[in-house]
């Protein structure tokens, strides 16, 4: 590259780059504009092994694209991260949901904001988002070369990197950004390992959980709005609304555990007894007293015919028999011991887990480059210059709601700033 202002710029090679972006998701193309825009004029390439760019951009939340999240705090922000959080406050506090509803907004894109704080594109279609930053990264200059796959990458002496593809070819340039996404194949963190830094070895984050009970899969569809799920034996408790699948439970409450305890469980080899406070706002206390209200009250009905405390029939139903109370039990001649056993079963539900099905929305894994080998004011490798990475391929996980993309955003953005600044 010629010192600036120099009247004969030094040719280039058709395969020579300032800046060359490892991956075309979120992450990746979201640095390459970030740097094309602050550096105008750079050479610039993203590189995609797949089809097509984005694609988890475009079947995410449904096909509708969670963006974001409407918590605007960046420390509270961070909270919503089991690994990575900590790191990612200092650069929450430069670029932050707030700041991605204003990026797309300056773009022609509104986003809306749901009961939950979830936020989507106003249109609920992913392809307003893919179309929005590819059309960005067209206008800016960036280069977009999809079915290209990186085989190996080599830091010379002179601090260039060069990069091998299939047939044959290479590509040499200033700076690299690896954002290759979540380490599911070992294949993913290859690169990185190449320029010297190790990983994290990934497990999956955010998945449901399989349990082999027929009275609970009878329950498919049935959603309960608040509940503490717990594992025995571990400090994993998180609270919130569950559902029941065809092959065991799902929802908010269940994902947050398995983003939290992702490698406890995994330890476990995803078998464990999973404990559930139905309605973790009564205690056994206050579940005597309303039975005892009950008695009064109902004491010629069937135990089985009174749901309790916001829970669905159909659950309390099979609650009340998992109990061990018979059909026909009535209030008023339910015994101390049979109330002592129904509150035990109210209160700490075991269900045996068995295995994990994998959230498709999201297929999160937590593992990746190791946090401290990166520099999180710029995104730099601390032991390569040159190097930068973003998005997933980094040890950050968040829980599902559109935290993952947000940290795509930040972690992009800065890192483009970065990459732009070095090449003045």
């Amino acid at each position: 590259m010629s010192a600036p202002g120099s009247s004969s710029p030094t040719p280039r090679l058709a395969t020579d780059f300032n800046v060359v972006v490892v991956g075309g998701g979120a992450a990746g193309l979201f640095a390459a504009i970030a740097c094309a825009e602050a550096a105008p004029g750079r050479r610039i390439v993203v590189l995609e092994k797949g089809p097509e760019f984005l694609a988890k951009v475009r079947i995410s939340g449904g096909g509708r694209c969670n963006v974001t999240h409407a918590c605007f705090d960046p420390r509270e922000l961070a909270e919503r991260y089991p690994r990575g959080g900590r790191a990612l406050i200092g650069p929450f506090q430069r670029f932050q949901p707030r700041d991605t509803v204003a990026w797309f907004g300056a773009r022609g894109v509104s986003l809306k904001t749901e009961r939950d704080g979830r936020m989507f594109p106003v249109t609920d279609s992913s392809r307003t988002i893919v179309e929005c930053l590819l059309t960005a990264a067209r206008q800016a200059g960036v280069g977009l070369r999809s079915n290209t796959g990186v085989d190996g990458v080599v830091r010379g002496e002179d601090g260039r990197f060069a990069l091998n593809l299939p047939r044959g070819e290479t590509l040499v340039c200033d700076r690299v950004l690896l954002a290759t996404g979540g380490c599911r194949a070992p294949a993913a963190g290859r690169l990185a390992e190449m320029l010297g830094h190790t990983l994290v070895p990934p497990v999956p984050s955010l998945f449901a959980f399989n349990i082999d009970l027929p009275w609970l899969r009878a329950l498919a569809g049935v959603s309960v709005e608040a509940v503490e799920v717990g594992v025995p034996g571990t400090r994993l408790r998180k609270r919130g609304p569950l559902l029941f699948t065809h092959w065991g439970v799902s929802g908010p409450a269940i994902l947050r555990l398995s983003a939290w305890g992702a490698r406890i469980l995994h330890d476990l080899d995803y078998r464990f007894p999973l404990q559930v406070d139905w309605v973790p706002t009564y205690d056994a206390a206050a579940w005597m007293a309303e039975f005892a209200t009950r008695r009064q009250t109902n004491g010629a009905r069937c135990v089985v015919n009174t749901p309790g405390v916001g829970l669905p029939a159909r659950l309390w139903e099979q609650l009340i028999l998992a109990a061990g109370l018979s059909p026909d039990q009535r209030w008023a001649g339910l015994s101390r011991s049979a109330q002592q056993q129904l509150v035990r079963q109210l209160t700490r539900t075991e269900l045996p887990v068995v295995g994990k099905s994998l959230n498709r929305d999201e297929f999160v894994t937590c593992g990746g480059v190791r946090l401290g080998e990166v520099d999180f004011r710029t995104m730099a490798s601390r032991s390569c210059p040159g190097l930068y990475f973003a998005g997933e391929l980094l040890d950050i996980d968040g829980v599902t709601g559109g935290f993952n993309f947000q940290a795509a955003w930040t972690t992009g953005w800065i890192a483009g700033q970065a990459l732009a600044a070095g090449l003045d």
